[in-house]
């Protein structure tokens, strides 16, 4: 699969050959100037600023889809680039005083930049908060992203631990049951070992983002280790959950996926189970789901419980 950069490569071939334009209509009409008259702390200056600009074209591209904020955000950077670039040509090249379009290859397209940047800028605030809003399942008060899962991303184990702790105290507090749910992707090594690691992380992804369709604002997902995820369910009964899990386990049953080689369908299940919790830590919590699962997995009929 082509990374997100092969996407945007028409945009860095314009952006190369109108500075390489740019370049061409100095060289033609100009003459270089004397080594003796170069200004070093300019050339560093302009020089290093228009690269650190295009390293940003670079990261910005590299990272986004196509779409209205990135050309936003490509076009106002180009525009600084390219007003930089020229502010450099002219710290070697002389053109006779007769030329007066320089002055506004160098300043012109800067504030063009600036207000096109501004406006990626404010929709890509709207796109943040949106993305925002779709990550309350995944993540809760606070971001520390060393504590997440880079393939998923979800939650890790650590951070599932402290917001477990952090639900209990608020369930004791509101009087109020909390429940967690634990599921577990059947024959999983089977799809590593037949399909490769590779296909394996993308059933991961699938699921991933599958269950979290399935929860409602104020459920957490997170990921435990492997193909083990946890659901926190605040304000749930144990009966609750279980009709929960069971609505998961079906969803993932019914999935229609599809192999990233040759498109083979491969049936996707899941062992789920679902407790409530006690007067007791998080620790004490999570090593009862997983006695609760390993019985569950121990049963070949049981799917769900």
């Amino acid at each position: 699969m082509p990374s997100l950069f092969a996407f945007h490569r028409i945009k860095l071939l314009v952006l190369f050959l109108v500075a390489n334009l740019g370049l061409i209509l100095h060289l033609s009409l100009g003459a270089v100037k004397p080594l003796s008259i170069w200004d070093p702390l300019d050339v560093a200056g302009e020089g290093g600023s228009a690269i650190l600009v295009l390293v940003w074209i670079c990261l910005l591209l590299k990272s986004r889809p196509a779409g209205r904020v990135t050309t936003l955000l490509f076009a106002g950077l180009a525009c600084l680039f390219f007003s930089l670039w020229m502010d450099v040509i002219d710290e070697f090249i002389q053109l006779p005083d007769s030329v007066r379009w320089d002055g506004w290859l160098e300043s012109g397209p800067m504030p063009v930049g600036f207000v096109l940047l501004t406006l990626g800028i404010y929709h890509w605030h709207s796109e943040q908060l949106a993305i925002n809003l779709q990550m309350r399942n995944r993540e809760r008060l606070y971001r520390e992203h060393r504590e997440f899962d880079t393939l998923t991303p979800l939650g890790g184990a650590t951070y599932l631990r402290n917001q477990i702790g952090s639900s209990i105290q608020q369930a004791e507090a509101d009087r109020q049951p909390l429940s967690l749910v634990m599921l577990d992707m059947d024959t999983f090594n089977t799809i590593n070992r037949d399909y490769g690691q590779a296909e394996g992380d993308r059933v991961l992804q699938v699921v991933t983002q599958l269950v979290l369709l399935n929860l409602r604002e104020h459920d957490l997902l997170c990921r435990l280790a492997g193909d083990r995820f946890v659901i926190v369910l605040p304000n749930t009964l144990e009966s609750q959950a279980k009709v929960m899990a069971m609505e998961v386990s079906l969803a993932i049953a019914h999935l229609a996926y599809r192999t990233t080689g040759q498109g083979e369908r491969l049936v996707l299940s899941a062992t789920t189970v679902a407790v409530m919790a006690r007067q007791e830590s998080a620790e004490g919590l999570l090593e009862r789901l997983n006695l609760r699962m390993a019985q569950a997995k121990q049963m070949p009929l049981a799917r769900s419980a």
